[in-house]
């Protein structure tokens, strides 16, 4: 049974104006570019003096409504305006990043730390359905044992046609397997609160087995976001891997949730990544993929390229177990219709 304390009243003029001020406040406070702050701030409060808020009493239409504007000014797409209609807490000291990681540890464990699907294709094709990065200390084993049983096949598909981000530690981690032990620069994060710049890199060590310089190829669709377009991205300009599907959906400024009353809360970019080759990123653009096609189409663009490949690279390979692979690469091209 709800309780008053459970529904919010419906918005007046006094309660949009506590929210609009609030939260021009936290973005002056923690968005990564101030000016773009200021711009944001005008053009609330040209909408609100033009009378565009006056009849919105939802409170979730105001939180769509406000995120909408914010956005048309900054074409940042990771600044949101969420509405709850049970009430937030009050704002208590801070927990730190390790207790809120622990909080959310049995969600993670539920959805198997984003490892969706983990498979070998015929050809001896390896794919991994990847949906999330979560912190390597708690998935940090899933990932490893994934890419220990992909490690033998002869080519690779990442599937972040359905990937919305994550951390980017998983990231290195993940993307460590597909290079040598020689650590490459992946990414930067600069964070605007401290104003550092955090660098990553391939790891020197991974436990388990390499994946050598054999043949990756990655899923991408409009869905792909954050950190699967670092992913992405990161893998493109280091000429890792060729990226098949769409161009995704183009937000690249990390940040957190800052609560603005007791039913409005608003996500704050407060970074931005910096590539170490193009020294930009793929806020607002998305990345591009090598070969563009609907992501329903991807998977088969990928499998037939990574069939052609592997049979390709055998060759003449007199390897008894090799001509095998080439010979079930062959039939499994054939039967996809080349």
């Amino acid at each position: 049974m709800n309780t008053n304390n459970d529904v919010a009243p419906a918005l007046d003029t006094t309660a949009r104006a506590e929210v609009l001020n609030t939260l021009l406040v936290l973005l002056h406070q923690h968005y990564v570019f101030p000016k773009v702050a200021q711009e944001m701030e005008s053009a609330l409060r040209l909408h609100m003096s033009n009378g565009e808020y006056e009849q919105v009493t939802s409170g979730e239409q105001f939180a769509q409504l406000l995120t909408t504007h914010l956005q048309e000014v900054s074409k940042d797409k990771h600044l949101h305006i969420f509405y709850r209609s049970e009430e937030l807490p009050q704002q208590k000291e801070k927990a730190s990043e390790q207790q809120q990681k622990a909080r959310w540890h049995e969600y993670w464990r539920a959805q198997n730390y984003g490892f969706h699907k983990v498979e070998r294709l015929p050809g001896n094709i390896g794919y991994l359905d990847f949906r999330d990065f979560y912190p390597p200390e708690y998935a940090g084993e899933t990932a490893i044992a994934a890419m220990n049983f992909l490690a033998n096949t002869n080519a690779l598909i990442v599937d972040m046609r359905y990937n919305h981000g994550g951390y980017p530690e998983m990231i290195a981690l993940i993307t460590s397997y597909l290079f040598s032990s020689e650590p490459v620069h992946l990414n930067d994060l600069y964070w605007r609160s401290n104003d550092s710049t955090q660098q990553f890199w391939t790891l020197p060590y991974v436990p388990g087995q390499r994946y050598g310089n054999k043949p990756v190829y990655v899923l991408t669709s409009h869905e792909t976001f954050s950190g699967g377009e670092e992913f992405t991205y990161n893998l493109k300009n280091l000429k890792r891997a060729t990226i098949i599907g769409e161009v995704t959906g183009g937000g690249a400024h990390p940040g957190g949730v800052q609560r603005i009353n007791a039913h409005f809360e608003v996500f704050i970019p407060g970074g931005r990544a910096i590539n170490p080759i193009t020294n930009t990123n793929w806020e607002g653009t998305g990345v591009t993929p090598d070969i563009e096609v609907p992501q329903a189409e991807a998977l088969l663009t990928a499998q037939k390229l990574a069939l052609k490949q592997i049979i390709e690279d055998i060759g003449d390979n007199p390897v008894s177990a090799q001509k095998a692979v080439q010979k079930e690469a062959q039939k499994a091209l054939q039967e996809l219709g080349q």
